[in-house]
């Protein structure tokens, strides 16, 4: 990208000079604040931070030194098994690194209204999310740029901005973070998973998907059944786990991880 004139040059000169910053900090504790200075220059974020997810889905802590808000809800209850919840860890597993992560793209269609949302999204104030896969040697991460608060969200010129850079900055957050977890420190604990001897294979996917966010025409499309056959496995779920309720169902699961 060339200089232009004006506020737009001064910030892609200030971008340029954030990335010979960063680039002099790889593999030193100074380079993930190099590279959030480097990004606000782009574009206006009000915290960037990481997980890293092991081969066999257990999730780590990447970069959450500078955390904005409750570092309970935000890393804590994340780490201790909501993160089989977030959008981003199904995306990190699925989708090719290129590009950039959108999460009111990857979101279901009730994201909004589930409990995971209310605790993790609401509680905390975080209004909008992005993110950049990192391919790392023996996990898969996602650096993430957030907008807390009383902000705009994303704008489509923002996203665009971003989609830009990603490749760089994916190359120099590879490279610092290229050997951070070793397989040994990746397979010490299982992932998070809902599991209930009670039910079937069936009516754990859908509780699942339930929990994500997906509506009963989402998890029909997804497993490739009848919405009808959705609500049927629904119902006998929730009667052999005597409850009535999708915020009964995430308290069943995860409120105590």
């Amino acid at each position: 990208m060339a200089a232009g004139s004006g506020a737009a040059g001064a910030s892609i000169d200030l971008w340029h000079a954030g990335l010979a910053e960063t680039v002099s900090l790889i593999g030193e504790d100074g380079f993930p604040a190099a590279l959030e200075r480097a990004l606000r220059h782009l574009v206006p974020f009000q915290m960037m931070n990481g997980f890293a997810y092991a081969p066999g889905g257990k999730a780590f802590d990447l970069d959450n030194a500078r955390i904005v808000g409750d570092r309970t809800t935000i890393v804590d209850h994340y780490l201790a098994g909501a993160y089989i919840l977030d959008p981003f860890y199904d995306a990190v597993r699925t989708l090719p690194p290129e590009g950039l992560l959108v999460m009111r793209r990857l979101a279901p269609d009730r994201f909004a209204e589930t409990e995971y949302y209310r605790r993790h999204y609401q509680a905390t104030g975080i209004l909008d999310e992005v993110g950049f896969i990192l391919k790392l040697r023996d996990v898969d991460a996602v650096l993430s740029l957030s907008r807390i608060g009383a902000v705009p969200a994303f704008s489509r010129r923002d996203i665009a901005r971003l989609e830009s850079a990603a490749p760089v900055v994916r190359a120099l957050a590879e490279r610092h973070w290229h050997a951070r977890f070793t397989p040994s420190s990746g397979s010490e604990a299982a992932a998070a998973t809902i599991s209930h001897p009670l039910l079937s294979k069936r009516e754990l996917e859908i509780v699942t998907l339930i929990l994500k966010g997906h509506s009963t025409y989402s998890i029909a499309a997804t497993l490739g059944v009848s919405p009808n056959t959705v609500k049927v496995h629904r119902r006998q779920a929730y009667a052999k786990l005597t409850i009535s309720s999708q915020a009964e169902l995430f308290h069943l699961f995860l409120s105590r991880r």
